[in-house]
This record gives structure tokens, sequence and C-alpha cells, in this order.
């Protein structure tokens, strides 16, 4: 508080004094010389308009004036004390809640992120949500999930990306029924030649040219699911480009999973927003760091 308001320093000020009856140790206490400690009882006696200590060279003694706004402060300093320290341990993230959100599938790295969280911070609860594959950073912008772990790339300028996770060999999902399902890998020429289901909106553009770099006509249909993609593409109605851990968790009979050889992997990495940034977000980015590769 400023102004014609009361500042904290002299309200700790007098509170302490108030103890001590001492100058000197009032001023060990709060860490400040005893001219500082006159200065800030002064400074509180002229904002009240009289005085709240009497010194003389043998003691220092409070008024009744000064008797009567301690008992009447202190309570409400107390509370306000409680109030500043919890927000204080909301905010490094000791208990509460965090929200984690995920694309595709909560590997092992993410889980032992998670374990790992855990240990260090029991008070504090993780959610894990998958988020659709076609909004990648729509539940970060809307608050239902606190950051979340999606494919790269990320460049939005309201999000921050944080830890980044080992890339992944890129397999394209086709139909068992498709020319390339008996191949035992497949090139990026391959890849050019085949049209690749991709992410709807609202994903941006340039995220959803990333994961579906194919130049063929016609293009394959947009999906906001990655179990809409797999279905799709157990249709043969196109192909889809998927991690090895994403193919591994999600295989079925009526789709092959075939390695691409001279495409970038496939890379994972932490993402929140820049005004959601706490002590739980953070603790948990490092969490991730330490999960390392699988």
């Amino acid at each position: 508080m400023s102004g014609r308001g009361l500042e904290i320093r002299e309200l700790e000020c007098f509170l302490v004094l108030a103890e001590e009856l001492h100058f000197g140790r009032a001023g060990e206490r709060l860490l400040v010389s005893q001219s500082r400690v006159s200065q800030l009882l002064a400074a509180l006696e002229r904002r009240i308009g009289a005085r709240l200590v009497e010194r003389t060279s043998r003691r220092v003694a409070l008024t009744t004036l000064g008797e009567r706004f301690l008992s009447e402060l202190r309570p409400s300093y107390v509370e306000l004390a409680g109030v500043v320290e919890r927000a204080r341990a909301a905010a490094r993230g000791v208990e509460g809640t965090l929200r984690i959100g995920f694309q595709g599938t909560a590997d092992d790295r993410l889980m032992r992120a998670i374990g790992t969280f855990q240990e260090r911070h029991p008070a504090c609860a993780t959610e894990v949500v998958e988020i659709l594959f076609s909004d990648p950073f729509g539940p970060v912008r809307g608050g239902d999930v606190d950051a979340a772990v999606v494919l790269l790339p990320v460049d939005e300028p309201d999000l921050v990306v944080g830890p980044v996770l080992a890339d992944e060999r890129q397999s394209v999902a086709v139909s068992v029924r498709h020319a390339f399902a008996g191949r035992a890998s497949l090139t990026a020429a391959d890849l050019a030649r085949t049209p690749l289901i991709c992410a709807a909106a609202p994903a941006p553009g340039y995220w959803r040219a990333a994961h579906a770099p194919s130049t063929a006509a016609p293009a394959a249909p947009a999906v906001r699911t990655l179990q809409e993609g797999l279905t799709l593409v157990a249709a043969d109605r196109g192909a889809m480009l998927l991690c090895r851990p994403t193919a591994e968790y999600h295989g079925r009979k009526d789709v092959v999973f075939v390695p691409v050889d001279g495409v970038p992997g496939s890379v994972l990495g932490m993402v929140w927003h820049r005004d959601g940034e706490t002590g739980r977000v953070r603790e948990f980015a490092r969490a991730l760091a330490a999960a390392g590769p699988r």
C-alpha cells in the first residue's frame, strides 16, 4: 500500500518493535539499522497523526493508542500474511492440480515424467487429458490444460516451447489392401506421391503441412482425431504419417505401419501459454526434460 495508505514495511516495523520494545533488537530482526526503525515508526505515526511509542533513554513502551492499534493490527496482519503465503505456495506448485495434455499416445517418456513429478511434489495431483489431433494448441490457450506435449513445429507467439523430446522415426499407416502394405520401408519420394490424411482446422496450416507433406493429388481427407484418421486409413481412403510410439500403440489388423526413410523424425515438445507459467508448469518441465529418450 502506498500514497495515503499504510506501507507494509511500516506495519512490520511496528509489530516487531512492539514485541521487542528495543530499537536495536527490532532492527536486527528486520535486517535494518536502528535509525531505519526510527524512520519507519515516525512515518507510520505521521500517517496516523499520533504517537504510538513512547521512547526515553531508559525504556520503550507503547502508548495507549499504540496498545489499541497493536491489538487490532496483529490479527489482520496475520491473515494478510497467510493470503500471501497461500498464493506463493500455489505459484510454486507444491499443491493443487496440474493438467497435462497429450497428442497421440501418452508414451513411456511422458509417463516417466509424470511419475517423477508426483514423487517430487506429492501434494500436487496430475490429470492427463488427450487433446484433438486437429487442435494442438487450443486447450492450452483456453485453459483446459496447464501445458501440453504436442507435435512440433510450434510457431505461436503466445506459446512457450519447453523441453523437446528426442525425435522418433516416422511410419506411414496404410490399409492392408494398399500397394505399400507389403513393403519393408518407403522413401521420401514414395511419400510425396501418396495422398496423406491430415489434421483439420483449427490446426495451423504450417503444422498441418508438416505432418502431411504429400504433394499427391487429389488430397486425402482432413480429420479431427487420430482414430478418425486410422479409420479412413483402414478404408483405404489415404495414408497417414505417424511416429513409431503412436503406430505401436494404435496397431490394428486392418492397418499396416511401414517405416519411412529420408524424412525428418517426429518430434514432441512441451508447450504452455506465456501468461500461464506457474511453478507447477516449471517443475513438470524439469521432470519432462529429465525423462530423456525412450
